[in-house]
Protein backbone atom coordinates (compact mmCIF):
# COMPACT_ATOMS: atom_id res chain seq x y z
CA UNK A 1 0.00 0.00 0.00
CA UNK A 2 1.07 3.76 -0.94
CA UNK A 3 2.03 5.50 1.66
CA UNK A 4 0.10 8.78 1.58
CA UNK A 5 0.64 11.75 3.79
CA UNK A 6 -1.57 14.35 5.69
CA UNK A 7 -1.14 17.13 8.05
CA UNK A 8 -3.44 17.76 10.34
CA UNK A 9 -3.38 21.77 11.16
CA UNK A 10 -3.39 21.09 15.75
CA UNK A 11 -1.31 21.84 18.37
CA UNK A 12 -3.42 19.76 20.49
CA UNK A 13 -2.24 16.46 21.56
CA UNK A 14 -5.30 14.81 22.05
CA UNK A 15 -7.58 16.53 18.69
CA UNK A 16 -4.17 14.53 17.00
CA UNK A 17 -4.77 11.06 18.93
CA UNK A 18 -8.39 10.88 18.24
CA UNK A 19 -7.52 11.72 14.53
CA UNK A 20 -5.06 9.45 14.08
CA UNK A 21 -7.24 6.57 15.57
CA UNK A 22 -10.02 7.80 13.79
CA UNK A 23 -8.03 7.64 10.44
CA UNK A 24 -5.79 4.21 11.38
CA UNK A 25 -6.13 1.39 8.75
CA UNK A 26 -5.97 3.98 5.55
CA UNK A 27 -2.26 3.97 5.02
CA UNK A 28 -2.29 7.53 5.89
CA UNK A 29 1.13 9.08 7.99
CA UNK A 30 -0.02 11.81 10.12
CA UNK A 31 1.71 15.12 10.69
CA UNK A 32 0.78 17.73 13.08
CA UNK A 33 2.22 21.26 13.95
CA UNK A 34 4.20 19.65 16.19
CA UNK A 35 6.40 18.33 12.86
CA UNK A 36 6.32 21.95 11.99
CA UNK A 37 7.59 24.25 14.32
CA UNK A 38 7.97 27.29 11.72
CA UNK A 39 4.57 26.83 10.54
CA UNK A 40 2.68 30.28 11.24
CA UNK A 41 -0.47 30.88 13.95
CA UNK A 42 -3.54 30.27 12.04
CA UNK A 43 -5.70 33.07 13.50
CA UNK A 44 -9.14 31.24 14.31
CA UNK A 45 -11.56 34.28 13.63
CA UNK A 46 -14.31 32.67 11.69
CA UNK A 47 -18.07 33.19 12.30
CA UNK A 48 -18.40 29.29 12.38
CA UNK A 49 -16.86 26.37 12.41
CA UNK A 50 -16.63 25.74 8.98
CA UNK A 51 -15.09 28.69 8.16
CA UNK A 52 -12.19 28.20 11.01
CA UNK A 53 -11.85 24.97 9.52
CA UNK A 54 -11.17 25.85 6.23
CA UNK A 55 -8.71 28.84 6.80
CA UNK A 56 -6.69 26.61 9.00
CA UNK A 57 -6.70 23.67 6.49
CA UNK A 58 -5.61 26.55 3.01
CA UNK A 59 -3.21 28.50 5.27
CA UNK A 60 -1.34 25.48 6.51
CA UNK A 61 -1.32 23.29 3.35
CA UNK A 62 0.07 26.74 1.49
CA UNK A 63 3.35 26.76 4.00
CA UNK A 64 3.54 22.67 3.70
CA UNK A 65 2.88 22.25 0.81
CA UNK A 66 0.95 19.07 1.70
CA UNK A 67 -2.52 17.45 1.49
CA UNK A 68 -3.55 19.20 5.16
CA UNK A 69 -6.79 18.38 7.01
CA UNK A 70 -8.22 21.45 9.39
CA UNK A 71 -10.90 20.90 11.79
CA UNK A 72 -12.45 22.80 14.55
CA UNK A 73 -15.34 22.40 17.12
CA UNK A 74 -17.21 22.42 19.87
CA UNK A 75 -20.30 22.81 21.85
CA UNK A 76 -23.90 24.07 21.12
CA UNK A 77 -25.93 24.82 24.00
CA UNK A 78 -29.61 25.05 23.58
CA UNK A 79 -30.30 26.98 26.87
CA UNK A 80 -27.28 29.59 26.26
CA UNK A 81 -28.56 30.31 22.05
CA UNK A 82 -25.62 28.31 20.80
CA UNK A 83 -23.04 29.37 23.02
CA UNK A 84 -20.08 28.79 23.80
CA UNK A 85 -19.86 27.84 19.68
CA UNK A 86 -16.86 29.01 17.84
CA UNK A 87 -15.51 29.99 21.25
CA UNK A 88 -15.72 26.58 23.35
CA UNK A 89 -11.96 26.26 23.77
CA UNK A 90 -11.62 29.75 25.16
CA UNK A 91 -15.18 29.99 26.98
CA UNK A 92 -13.55 31.04 30.15
CA UNK A 93 -10.45 33.10 28.50
CA UNK A 94 -7.09 32.54 28.25
CA UNK A 95 -5.30 30.23 28.65
CA UNK A 96 -7.52 28.09 27.42
CA UNK A 97 -8.65 25.28 30.19
CA UNK A 98 -10.84 22.29 29.87
CA UNK A 99 -11.62 22.24 33.63
CA UNK A 100 -11.75 26.42 33.79
CA UNK A 101 -14.35 25.94 30.75
CA UNK A 102 -16.60 23.16 32.50
CA UNK A 103 -17.11 25.26 35.33
CA UNK A 104 -18.09 28.28 33.54
CA UNK A 105 -20.63 26.17 31.47
CA UNK A 106 -22.33 24.73 34.66
CA UNK A 107 -22.51 28.23 36.34
CA UNK A 108 -24.25 29.23 33.16
CA UNK A 109 -26.48 26.45 33.70
CA UNK A 110 -27.25 26.22 37.38
CA UNK A 111 -31.12 27.41 37.12
CA UNK A 112 -32.14 25.44 34.23
CA UNK A 113 -33.39 22.33 34.41
CA UNK A 114 -32.33 18.52 32.79
CA UNK A 115 -34.96 18.59 30.24
CA UNK A 116 -33.72 21.91 29.32
CA UNK A 117 -29.92 21.20 29.04
CA UNK A 118 -29.82 19.70 24.98
CA UNK A 119 -26.90 20.23 23.66
CA UNK A 120 -24.53 19.06 20.76
CA UNK A 121 -21.09 18.57 20.02
CA UNK A 122 -20.50 19.93 16.46
CA UNK A 123 -17.47 19.68 14.11
CA UNK A 124 -16.25 20.80 10.61
CA UNK A 125 -13.40 19.15 8.34
CA UNK A 126 -11.81 20.99 5.48
CA UNK A 127 -9.31 19.21 3.36
CA UNK A 128 -6.64 21.35 1.23
CA UNK A 129 -3.91 21.39 -0.87
CA UNK A 130 -1.00 23.89 -2.25
CA UNK A 131 -4.00 24.48 -4.73
CA UNK A 132 -6.19 25.35 -2.02
CA UNK A 133 -9.89 24.45 -0.72
CA UNK A 134 -11.12 20.80 -1.21
CA UNK A 135 -13.66 20.22 0.45
CA UNK A 136 -15.24 20.73 4.15
CA UNK A 137 -17.78 18.28 5.87
CA UNK A 138 -19.30 19.05 9.56
CA UNK A 139 -20.60 16.40 11.87
CA UNK A 140 -22.93 16.33 14.95
CA UNK A 141 -23.78 14.40 17.88
CA UNK A 142 -26.64 15.14 20.32
CA UNK A 143 -26.54 14.59 23.95
CA UNK A 144 -27.62 16.77 27.88
CA UNK A 145 -25.42 19.07 29.87
CA UNK A 146 -25.15 16.79 33.08
CA UNK A 147 -24.80 18.70 36.70
CA UNK A 148 -21.89 17.88 37.53
CA UNK A 149 -18.59 16.19 35.59
CA UNK A 150 -18.02 12.58 35.46
CA UNK A 151 -15.41 10.14 34.04
CA UNK A 152 -11.74 10.70 33.31
CA UNK A 153 -11.89 9.84 29.37
CA UNK A 154 -11.67 12.40 26.47
CA UNK A 155 -11.11 16.50 26.63
CA UNK A 156 -12.79 19.10 26.43
CA UNK A 157 -16.54 19.10 27.26
CA UNK A 158 -16.97 15.44 27.66
CA UNK A 159 -17.25 14.80 31.82
CA UNK A 160 -20.65 16.84 30.84
CA UNK A 161 -21.69 15.92 27.90
CA UNK A 162 -24.21 12.54 28.46
CA UNK A 163 -25.20 10.41 25.34
CA UNK A 164 -29.05 9.81 26.38
CA UNK A 165 -28.63 6.40 25.25
CA UNK A 166 -26.07 5.13 27.98
CA UNK A 167 -27.75 7.35 30.35
CA UNK A 168 -23.08 8.20 30.79
CA UNK A 169 -20.87 10.98 29.41
CA UNK A 170 -18.37 10.53 27.03
CA UNK A 171 -15.88 10.89 29.28
CA UNK A 172 -17.16 7.72 31.40
CA UNK A 173 -18.30 5.98 28.02
CA UNK A 174 -14.68 5.96 26.94
CA UNK A 175 -12.91 6.06 23.69
CA UNK A 176 -14.13 2.69 21.92
CA UNK A 177 -18.08 4.09 22.14
CA UNK A 178 -17.27 7.56 21.71
CA UNK A 179 -14.98 7.01 18.48
CA UNK A 180 -18.58 5.48 16.70
CA UNK A 181 -20.49 8.58 17.19
CA UNK A 182 -18.64 11.45 17.95
CA UNK A 183 -19.08 14.94 15.84
CA UNK A 184 -15.55 14.47 14.75
CA UNK A 185 -15.59 10.80 13.84
CA UNK A 186 -18.67 11.57 11.71
CA UNK A 187 -17.37 14.52 9.83
CA UNK A 188 -13.95 12.55 9.67
CA UNK A 189 -16.15 9.62 8.41
CA UNK A 190 -17.54 11.69 5.52
CA UNK A 191 -13.62 13.67 4.41
CA UNK A 192 -12.40 10.00 4.32
CA UNK A 193 -13.37 9.00 0.96
CA UNK A 194 -12.38 11.92 -0.89
CA UNK A 195 -8.99 11.63 1.48
CA UNK A 196 -8.46 8.42 0.42
CA UNK A 197 -8.81 9.53 -3.43
CA UNK A 198 -6.48 12.31 -3.00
Amino acid sequence: MKIRELVVATKNKKKMQEIRDLLKGNGIKLYSLADFPDAPNVREDGKTFKENAAKKAVRIAKFTRKLTLGEDSGLEVKALNGAPGIYSSRFSGWPKDDQRNNRKLLRKLKDVVRSSRGAAYKSAVALADINGLIKVVEGACSGIIGDAPKGTCGFGYDPLFIIPKYKKTFAQLGEKIKHTMSHRAKALDKIKKTLIDL
